[in-house]
């Protein structure tokens, strides 16, 4: 359609409520964008999202909020137990419902994660298996140095405080 001297070109309204597509650069597949106040699912966010001012406040405390968990996840992520790469993801998860350069980046993070799944079922057997060898050394490492640095917790069981009494630097 010719409008004076510029092209306008019809928008396709499926365009943004479903998924990136090559028009959008095409990186990422099906990541939905969550970003504008008509797009989004839940309607008790599309209503904050289409007051400006309750906009503002909801995106400064899904940021803080966010934030905050990727901190956590820094301070627990040495501690025995899933903490530091879980909590990371949620801290993004959590931003990436309100800022676009999290979303890109939890994107990445998922290809990443599926690439790497991919590369480790080509391996032969024995060598996933000395990876599994690998990681259950290092959480019972991680496990050793955090109880001799802060002892051995007294809501433990005592089976299994007799145990640990008998591993060598925890006694």
């Amino acid at each position: 359609m010719v409008v004076g001297a510029t092209y306008a070109v019809p928008v396709d309204s499926t365009r943004r409520t479903g998924s990136r597509s090559e028009g959008d650069g095409g990186r990422h597949g099906d990541t939905p964008f969550l970003l504008d106040a008509g797009d989004d699912r839940w309607e008790w966010r599309r209503k904050i999202r289409a007051d400006p001012r309750k906009h503002r406040i909801y995106r400064g405390v899904v940021g803080v909020v966010g934030v905050f968990l990727i901190l956590l996840a820094g301070a627990t992520g040495w501690l025995p137990g899933p903490g530091g790469i879980p909590l990371a993801l949620l801290g993004l998860a959590v931003l990436a419902s309100e800022f676009e350069w999290a979303q890109d980046l939890l994107v990445w993070a998922k290809d990443k994660v599926r690439e790497m799944g991919r590369w480790t079922a080509r391996q032969p057997v024995w060598i996933r298996a000395l990876g599994g060898v690998f990681t259950t050394a290092c959480v019972a490492c991680a496990l050793w140095v955090s109880l001799r640095l802060f002892g051995i917790p007294g809501w433990t069981p005592d089976t299994v405080t007799a145990f640990l009494g008998g591993v060598p630097g925890l006694g």
